[in-house]
């Protein structure tokens, strides 16, 4: 394997996932059988900019492959969106002789990324962390799997109180611009009704579908809803027009917010991460930059970073079809 490269910094910016800490042992590691020496950035881009870099080595990631959120810590940078911050960022990079960068994030990383490297030509190569899975070029991104467990579980929790009470539950999910959080997991959680940014449900037509639901003889119902859905201004406004226009239903509203982000990552994460980790650094090696990695049917993959970004990810039309049918 062509060795292009001899220091190379990892950071992690953007919101934290499920995963982001078995990322960083894996490009840490990695580096470290190819003898490259390893070092991390804190605090994303705002580190970056400061030269906030500590050395790493194999040994000082043992033990946090099962831990939630990110040693290296995550911070949105204003400055790094100035080229006079990118500049900086560049200085402190050649001053520490860095040659190349892995960014663990989302689109919103991907960007500065890409445009860190169009005007440096500095190597970077991203690895997707956001438990939205809101990213072209992978099924599946870093924390997704994780937060859909966070996610079910507390669905199960809730439907025994819905239970018990008769109860019509709203559990509001993350997912602002996107609804594979709460299509996954409202069809794991058995679900009545999925409400998604994709798709307009309207408040007529979930009227119905929950009469429906207590003419089957139903006496609780849950309705997923993602944080992005259209119907209402907010979860909240959404009970009040149903307490409004339906009878003999206690309705609640339980907001997941962000402990859905939080948690030991699954096997699943702790396995792409491991996977994603060895492929940005070894892609590195290969003399590739501005791309992402990904899972794409089963194999790591590279997609080109403005490619990810630019692209919209699309709800899986089969799935609504399932959720229509196991809400009957």
């Amino acid at each position: 394997m062509p060795k292009t490269i001899k220091k190379l910094a990892v950071l992690t910016s953007g919101g934290d996932s499920p995963g982001m800490n078995a990322a960083i042992r894996s490009v840490v590691r990695t580096c470290a059988y190819h003898n490259i020496e390893c070092f991390g950035v804190y605090r994303g881009y705002e580190g970056l900019i400061e030269g906030d870099f500590s050395p790493m080595d194999a040994r000082s990631v043992r033990g946090i492959i099962n831990k939630g959120g990110t040693i290296l810590k995550s911070a949105r940078s204003k400055e790094f969106r100035t080229k006079e911050g990118r500049q900086k960022a560049f200085d402190k990079l050649v001053e520490a002789e860095i040659d190349s960068l892995v960014v663990i994030g989302g689109d919103g990383s991907f960007t500065g990324a890409l445009i860190f490297n169009q005007e440096f030509g500095f190597p970077v190569m991203g690895i997707p962390g956001t438990i939205d899975n809101d990213i072209v070029g992978t099924s599946h991104t870093l924390g997704f799997d994780t937060a859909l467990n966070t996610v079910v579980d507390a669905i199960d929790k809730i439907r025994d109180t819905a239970s018990s009470h008769n109860r019509l539950f709203f559990i509001e999910v993350m997912g602002r611009d996107v609804g594979h959080i709460a299509l996954n997991a409202g069809i794991a959680g058995g679900a009545e009704e999925i409400l998604i940014p994709e798709e307009d449900l309207g408040l007529d037509r979930l009227v119905e579908s929950l009469n429906r639901s207590k003419k089957s003889g139903k006496t609780s119902s849950i309705v997923i809803v993602a944080e992005g859905d259209k119907i209402g201004k907010n979860i909240f406004q959404l009970k009040d027009y149903i307490d409004e226009n339906m009878e003999g239903y206690d309705v609640r509203v339980s907001v997941l917010g962000h402990m859905q982000r939080g948690g030991p990552p699954s096997c699943f994460d702790r396995v792409l991460a491991s996977r994603m980790g060895v492929k940005a650094v070894e892609s590195l090696l290969e003399g590739q930059t501005n791309y992402m990695v990904g899972l794409i049917n089963g194999k790591m993959e590279l997609t080109p970073l403005d490619n990810a970004i630019k692209g919209k990810t699309k709800i899986n039309l089969e799935l609504l079809r399932v959720s229509d049918i196991m809400s009957t």
